[in-house]
């Protein structure tokens, strides 16, 4: 794997948890900038070491890693904003992606679950842990859905929408399809529209549901 140079700032409660981390980052070409046990601590050393990567423990002393995320983002941070947890939640999950984290990994995932996430939010990617997909926390067996509005879209909405949930900004999209970002645009627009979604986060859990998202976190 090719090494990721990005810098790093960790925030856990417990030690073990964080010097674990900081080692595999290290060994994979990243710098670690700083490292902390609670979320004022958190705050205050992402604003002033202005990371590539902020990686965050969800339960911290003080404040919450998604308390953390809502005043970064309220600040305009441009860190790219990972929460790390043992919950398996729905609820959760989705209060942190709306907060305006970029992944949700569990800790009990294998190491190559955070390496592949740091790839892919780097593109501009939304990445949740497969291990959420894998146990089918986003689907609900029980409630048969009559159509599937996807056969709603067009060809080049389809293409758009595949674009879009797996991280790729309009820009990019454009360049690949020959087209310009306002038609981009006017795509997203008329797919979320028909898939009755109103944001990115809702584009991307309904591709986590139908397992349309990237499986490994990378393109």
């Amino acid at each position: 794997m090719e090494e990721l140079h990005a810098t790093i700032v960790l925030a856990d409660d417990h030690a073990i948890v964080r010097e674990g981390i900081a080692a595999l980052c290290s060994s994979n070409g990243m710098n670690i900038l700083g490292q902390c046990s609670d979320g004022g601590s958190a705050l205050e050393m992402i604003g002033e070491l202005k990371p590539d990567f902020a990686l965050l423990d969800l339960n911290m002393p003080g404040m919450t890693g998604v308390e953390v995320i809502r005043k970064l983002r309220a600040g305009g941070s441009a860190a790219k904003l990972m929460i790390l947890s043992i919950s398996r939640e729905e609820s959760t999950v989705m209060e942190a992606l709306r907060a305006g984290a970029d992944a949700y990994l569990l800790k009990d995932g294998p190491a190559r679950h955070l390496l592949d996430a740091i790839t892919f939010v780097r593109d501009g990617g939304v990445y949740v842990s497969p291990l959420l997909r894998g146990a089918g926390l986003f689907t609900r067996p029980d409630k048969p859905v009559p159509e599937d509005p996807l056969a709603s879209l067009s060809p080049r909405e389809m293409e758009v929408f595949s674009y879009l949930v797996n991280g790729l900004r309009a820009k990019d999209i454009a360049d690949l399809l020959e087209i310009s970002p306002k038609t981009v645009d006017t795509y997203r627009a008329s797919l979320m529209r028909k898939l009755n979604v109103h944001d990115l986060v809702g584009l991307v859990k309904f591709a986590i549901e139908r397992n349309l998202t990237s499986t490994s976190g990378s393109r």
